[in-house]
């Protein structure tokens, strides 16, 4: 008989999210390199880690979010065909720079590294999981290795759509009904976008069968009844979900821009890449068709330090760095574990979630870093276990019972990335749009053909127009003309087709055309917003 010995308890949660883009009129749509930078560099690194692991019979757990626009990308034939399509072409350009560097040693070294990596994803993807990643993802939780979270549909950001509860509700909504049709099974938690609370929307989260979601440190802390525990036991909303509480110690080790692992010196450096060091008659075909430079996930560099002049990077150098750090967090953590267990009459659990993206693309050493640090939980101490939040509430079903504050995990702890005079124009148009939308779903109850299909392509609109991402891009001011013109042309879409509908006139050509273009939630009821 093995006696249960840990004090304490760790959840990683990985929150995987991109917004909608899908150009089927541009196949050199500079914006789905988004999502095939992300697929390369996080998740097929993370598939793969956790897959493997989970061969070896290692026993770990693992929180992870993957939000409906992300899953529906993934899912999507016509974007799975691009990605082989940039797989087959980043194999090319490797392999030109393993001859290109023969007289090179320092970058040849990192040019075959390149040209593995590149082949290994290929065969990962088409040939391991059939670019099937979400059935991938679906797999290990079945084994119970990791939980996988619900999300808002087009990751909205819900405390500024509040105004229309109908907004907020149709949300939630459909990204539950996406997690169940994607992973087969209703959701236990809810990953609340940019984890924007407000009082309320838990109610409605309970209205649709969630136990539980994640907050910013002070969601807990500056609760109307301070949590007795702090962010180390979840607490009950009146309304009977669970809330749990970011560890703010576990996120300045990994997000710190000054402290934080990923700064290492002898990391790799994100912003210089091949895609604008070489000559463009040489790189080219590599970058967009009109010249336009653009990374190709191919880099020499380390961080090095606070200068221009970097120096070459050592794959020898960062994995050491990965293995040492992760050493090091789970020697905090243990510490951490120890001084609470000693002060609480039950056992802690500490909170880590992060954007998935920073483990392979933002921190090219992240998913080795993640590696060495499960086998290290799972293999080397007994302090901690690591542990799903279901299987804490199992564990612990009393708790103390408090309304938390408003909050997020954006920039001064609330609203203002998402509200500010860069972007704050959007919301009466979006006000206006779910105003006008609710009254749709009202006066046409029961709409059948076309008008159906208007009426649901019109929630479909307004919801893309509602994503977070796009006052997100503007606050942060970056790729701001495409942000602004997909704000306008879902909203200049969802006000031409209120209109026809209103006239029951319905143009079918341009709805077909529309329908294909914006084809996300195929299954969409546009009575959700009644």
């Amino acid at each position: 008989m093995v006696v249960c010995m840990e004090k304490g308890y760790l959840a990683v949660i990985l929150h995987a999210h991109l917004p909608y883009v899908r150009h089927d009129e541009d196949e050199n749509a500079l914006e789905e390199n988004w999502l095939f930078e992300a697929i390369t560099d996080a998740y097929i690194p993370l598939i793969t880690l956790l897959h493997d692991l989970a061969a070896q019979g290692l026993d770990y757990r693992l929180t992870l979010t993957i939000t409906p626009t992300l899953s529906s990308m993934l899912a999507d034939p016509l974007l799975q065909s691009r990605y082989v399509n940039k797989l087959e072409q980043l194999i090319e350009l490797a392999t030109k720079e393993v001859r290109r560097t023969q007289s090179q040693p320092e970058f040849n070294v990192l040019a075959r590294m390149y040209q593995k990596r590149f082949i290994h994803a290929y065969e990962t993807y088409v040939d391991r999981f059939h670019k099937n990643l979400i059935q991938a993802f679906a797999r290990l939780q079945e084994r119970g290795s990791i939980e996988i979270l619900a999300c808002a549909a087009t990751h909205g950001y819900l405390p500024l759509l509040s105004v229309n509860a109908s907004a907020v509700r149709a949300q939630i909504r459909v990204g539950i009904e996406n997690y169940q049709e994607m992973f087969d099974r209703k959701p236990k938690g809810f990953w609340l976008p940019e984890c924007g609370y407000y009082r309320g929307v838990d109610d409605l989260l309970k209205e649709n069968g969630i136990r539980y979601t994640i907050l910013e440190t002070h969601g807990l802390t500056h609760a109307d009844s301070r949590p007795k525990y702090g962010v180390y036991a979840p607490i009950y909303c009146p309304s009977g979900v669970a809330v749990f509480g970011r560890d703010p110690e576990s996120s300045k080790q990994v997000w710190s821009a000054t402290g934080g692992y990923p700064g290492d010196p002898d990391y790799r450096e994100y912003y210089r890449d091949i895609g604008y060091d070489l000559d463009q008659d040489y790189i080219g075909p590599y970058i967009h068709k009109d010249g336009i430079r653009i990374n190709t996930g191919l880099k020499y560099y380390r961080i090095t330090g606070n200068t221009e002049k970097k120096q070459v990077y050592v794959p020898e150098w960062a994995e050491a760095r990965a293995k040492s750090q992760a050493a090091d967090f789970l020697s905090k953590k243990k510490t951490q574990i120890e001084d609470l267990a000693s002060r609480m009459e039950r056992k802690p659990i500490i909170i880590a979630p992060y954007d998935a993206e920073l483990f392979g693309h933002w921190w090219f050493e992240g998913p080795r870093w993640l590696e060495y640090l499960l086998r290290k939980i799972s293999l080397e101490q007994r302090t901690i276990r690591l542990v799903t939040l279901s299987e804490y509430l199992e564990k612990y079903p009393i708790n103390q019972v408090s309304v938390p504050s408003d909050s997020s995990w954006g920039e001064k702890g609330f609203h203002r990335k998402w509200l500010n005079q860069s972007n704050d124009w959007i919301y009466r148009h979006l006000h206006q749009a779910a105003q006008v939308m609710e009254k749709l779903a009202k006066d046409y109850p029961q709409s059948k053909g076309s008008m159906q299909r208007a009426l649901n392509q019109a929630a479909r609109e307004l919801l893309l127009a509602q994503a977070s991402d796009w006052a997100f891009i503007m606050s942060a001011g970056t790729m701001i003309e495409y942000a602004e013109r997909r704000i306008r042309m879902h909203l200049g879409r969802f006000k031409r087709l209120a209109k026809e509908i209103v006239s029951r006139s319905i143009d079918e050509t341009w709805l077909f055309e529309i329908e294909r273009q914006d084809d996300i939630f195929p299954r969409l009821n546009y009575r959700t917003f009644a």
